[in-house]
């Protein structure tokens, strides 16, 4: 974690942890943190990719689902639930959603 932290503090601007679900994502990563590093460089800063979808899609939150997402959001990643893929794959999807609410 003393690793991570340091990692984030080397990145340009202030961190802001995106996940999805961010409100379950974040409070682990953040307990991690905060228990084994002392400090988390996100303070209390979260963004949750289905509610950035539910913004630009024009939807309700519950009818928001990846099924529901534009397919030229997705890169072609698996989708093998272990953490590290699973991050990719999310940090992928964000990239390509904020990449296309900026045109």
């Amino acid at each position: 974690m003393h690793r991570y932290v340091a990692w984030l503090k080397a990145l340009p601007g202030n961190p802001v942890f995106v996940g999805y679900p961010a409100g379950y994502d974040f409070m682990f990563v953040y307990w991690y943190l905060m228990r084994f590093a002392g400090e988390s460089p996100f303070s209390h800063s979260a963004l949750d990719i289905k509610t950035f979808a539910m913004a630009m899609l024009k939807k309700d939150y519950r009818s928001v689902t990846k099924r529901s997402m534009p397919k030229r959001w997705f890169d072609r990643l698996p989708h093998t639930h272990v953490a590290l893929d699973d991050a990719i794959e999310q940090g992928a999807l964000f990239c390509n959603m904020l990449a296309k609410s900026r045109r």
